[in-house]
């Protein structure tokens, strides 16, 4: 065989290599499944429960969990509350507020979090249902995360009076640094209807819930301070440090007809029964 008919022959060959290249697709990386996990953020001893219904139960203990939540979602990660800070698993005896509230943490959002694979180094979004402490305890972990909150609640707890709604921003010191998204109303923050911000105000000024959508567990709304126990959800009764009692009232109650209507599960962040029957971190629902 001629020089001139072998190189035809490896030109064709050649070709055919990189004809049959070009056909074959790469399979892309499998998306992440939508995912919800369940934190342990602290616990807080109420010294005198008749604060959450006035005129009932005077002087009697109740404990309350403080959950906090991460969602994965295949387009990103959403923080959901950040509980009491980390810094209080140093202080076993916690810390009393108000001659009513103990606080205690037992283990850190930090390393629950790395313990999930997700570090707060990797949160995209963090949603904040309102600015006491009790929920924005680590916001400082997520400094790059963008901050999906009510147009209200941001400008009570950044503005000249923000003591006025209970709010302390020695609490949050870096958060006016992170990127910032206002809202008005519900919010899709996937753009898919799968993870929606609810607009639940009167607890605070811009007091938010969060509904996520998952395909194997069902529809979840996660509570925020809409209602602190399943006593108070069952009978109406607004606490007495509510921003708006009125407009609390008749939240609860578009919030129920909400729930029937989207066959919807209410977790309450800081009922302590519900909480037992709740698996937590590393574990999670889909």
């Amino acid at each position: 065989m001629t020089n001139h008919a072998c190189t035809i022959r490896l030109f064709s060959a050649l070709i055919t290599m990189l004809l049959l290249a070009a056909c074959v697709t790469e399979r892309p990386a499998p998306a992440q499944p939508l995912r919800l996990y369940v934190f342990n953020c602290g616990s807080i001893e109420v010294l005198d429960v008749s604060v959450f219904h006035p005129g009932i139960g005077k002087g009697e203990h109740k404990t309350l969990a403080d959950s906090c939540y991460l969602i994965v979602h295949p387009n990103g990660t959403l923080m959901w509350d950040a509980g009491l800070p980390d810094g209080l698993v140093n202080t076993p005896e916690g810390k009393t507020v108000y001659n009513t509230f103990t606080m205690r943490v037992t283990e850190t959002l930090a390393a629950q979090l790395q313990e999930t694979g997700h570090g707060p180094e990797t949160v995209g979004y963090l949603g904040i249902s309102h600015m006491h402490g009790d929920h924005i305890g680590n916001v400082g972990l997520f400094p790059h995360a963008t901050l999906l909150i009510q147009k209200e609640e941001h400008d009570a707890a950044f503005g000249p009076d923000a003591s006025k709604y209970g709010f302390d921003p020695a609490l949050y010191p870096s958060l006016h640094s992170n990127p910032l998204k206002k809202l008005e109303g519900d919010h899709d923050v996937f753009g898919d209807g799968t993870v929606i911000i609810k607009r639940t105000l009167g607890h605070t000024p811009g007091h938010q819930a969060l509904y996520v959508k998952l395909p194997k567990t069902g529809n979840i709304l996660l509570s925020g301070d809409l209602v602190h126990f399943t006593d108070n959800w069952t009978h109406k009764r607004v606490p007495g440090f509510n921003f708006d009692k009125e407009r609390s009232l008749k939240t609860m109650q578009e919030v129920e007809e909400f729930l029937k209507a989207n066959q919807a599960t209410l977790w309450i962040q800081h009922d302590l029964e519900q909480n037992t029957g709740i698996r937590h971190a590393p574990a999670y629902y889909e």
